[in-house]
């Protein structure tokens, strides 16, 4: 059993203030825009990275795709550890390794280490979320103020801000000194994790060290997502046995974590636990249409309206604005079901009006849909966050929120092939209009699994001290 985190337990010299944290803030969230500045800067960077190792487009995809699987095998696999050993420790190595990452890949010899560094840039970049969760939750065991809204509104909009940044940021560098600098900024944003992480994360038990690691069960984990997220990208006939792969490992994967007394995933508390499968299938539903719009609507936008890449990019600008203004404005008041339910109908609308664009259509109407699907991209990862947060075994809180960024990397994967799915040959307005309707009737089923939840009205704080017992 872990101990609970609370100021008797804290092993730091440094006075606890009475309320969260806040020197706490600044690592938690430089450590958890890791991830997404990487995954946006090298979209930039893969054409000059072609030329520099004579490597066509489908090899240099895998920059791309090496950092998926790693992360949404990591986030779940880092966060179970996170709960065992404390998050300092984790935050601390996974860091590391993004420094790491950093300097392999600028010193990269060919395109195969470049890719490798990829991969170690997934699994370092992995353990500051479920860190900065469990931080989250172990403030409010200490103080009693289970009050965390502005922390996860901090988290949700600096990644959101940074993802927006990132391809602009990736060009500025690779125009200062190449496409080296894309993968060298990693080393001082590792260096300013670690000393913020030295200076502040407290030392906390390493409660991990009663429990025996499950191993066997963190592999079938990895075997049977990694078969699962590689058919995704790329669906056919000819790779029938990855989805085999991948129902033979589940079934194996549950078995065992059904038997064993610690298990990586807890089946038997997740099963119980109803609310929290549905945030899971909310979040999946959500950023499949999230990035199906931003995959496809940027498409549609360069070759079924003719704007060039740049004017495409300066049309998407009205749904980076309306996403990062509406989590602002909204991430204080909590109210999960009504960012849900307005969401999804905000969503819903959204792709229905893409049903009224064409090849013709004025640049007001393009600007006009991209901040009406802004608005719930704001409001639906905010709300699954926040019901995660209250939702999830307080013990297990940080493999709960890998297993939220995970869901919704597969929702990246299965965006990316709706988008193959629907421009076969290339990106037009029939096409755009299909893949509407796909995002439509994901939005529809995410209205219609969101209205008759009665747990969410039940989302919220509970008034605690720092000595009242937790619930499990």
């Amino acid at each position: 059993m872990i101990p609970r985190l609370t100021a008797g337990t804290r092993k730091d010299t440094r006075p606890a203030p009475a309320g969260f944290d806040r020197r706490l803030i600044a690592p938690m969230v430089l450590g958890s825009v890791l991830n997404p500045i990487n995954s946006s800067m090298i979209a930039v960077a893969l054409v000059p990275i072609g030329i520099a190792f004579g490597a066509p487009p489908a090899e240099t995809a895998w920059l791309v795709t090496a950092l998926y699987l790693a992360t949404a095998v990591g986030q779940p696999v880092i966060g179970r550890l996170v709960d065992m050993y404390g998050p300092r420790r984790l935050y601390l190595v996974g860091t590391g390794l993004v420094g790491v990452a950093g300097l392999m890949g600028a010193l990269a010899p060919t395109l195969g280490v470049l890719i490798a560094a990829r991969v170690l840039l997934g699994f370092g970049t992995s353990a500051a979320y479920p860190a900065a969760m469990r931080l989250t939750r172990s403030e409010a065991e200490r103080t009693g103020q289970d009050s965390p809204a502005g922390v996860l509104t901090a988290l949700a909009v600096s990644a959101q801000t940074v993802a927006v940044i990132g391809p602009t940021l990736g060009g500025i560098l690779i125009g200062a000194g190449g496409w080296h600098l894309v993968f060298t900024v990693n080393v001082p944003l590792s260096a300013a994790c670690l000393v913020l992480g030295v200076k502040w994360l407290p030392r906390t038990p390493a409660a991990g060290q009663r429990q025996r690691m499950d191993l066997p069960g963190m592999a079938l984990f990895a075997v049977l997502l990694v078969s699962l997220m590689l058919f995704l990208m790329s669906p056919g006939p000819g790779r029938w046995y990855l989805p085999a792969l991948t129902v033979a490992a589940a079934a194996v994967f549950a078995a065992r974590e059904l038997r064993v007394p610690d298990p990586f995933v807890d089946l038997r508390v997740l099963g119980g636990n109803v609310p929290l499968i549905v945030t899971y299938v909310r979040q999946l539903l959500a950023y499949t249409t999230s990035y199906a719009f931003l995959y496809g609507y940027t498409q549609w936008l360069e070759q079924g309206r003719g704007l060039s890449a740049s004017a495409a990019g300066l049309a998407l600008l009205p749904l980076s604005a309306a996403a990062l203004v509406t989590a602002t404005v909204t991430g204080r008041r909590e109210a999960v079901r009504a960012k849900l339910v307005i969401g999804s109908v905000l969503q819903i609308a959204g792709c229905a009006a893409l049903l009224l664009v064409g090849a013709g259509s004025p640049v007001w109407l393009l600007l006009a849909v991209g901040a009406l699907l802004g608005v719930p991209q704001g409001l639906l990862g905010l709300a699954a966050q926040t019901a995660l947060y209250r939702q999830a075994d307080p013990e297990r809180i940080g493999s709960a929120a890998g297993l939220l960024r995970t869901f919704m990397y597969l929702g990246a994967l299965g965006a990316s092939a709706a988008t193959a799915a629907f421009y076969p040959h290339r990106a037009d307005t029939g096409g755009l209009h299909g893949l509407a309707l796909f995002m439509l009737a994901g939005s529809a089923l995410l209205l219609v699994i969101t209205l008759p939840d009665r747990s969410l009205a039940r989302l919220t704080p509970e008034p605690r001290t720092p000595s009242s017992p937790r619930k499990a």
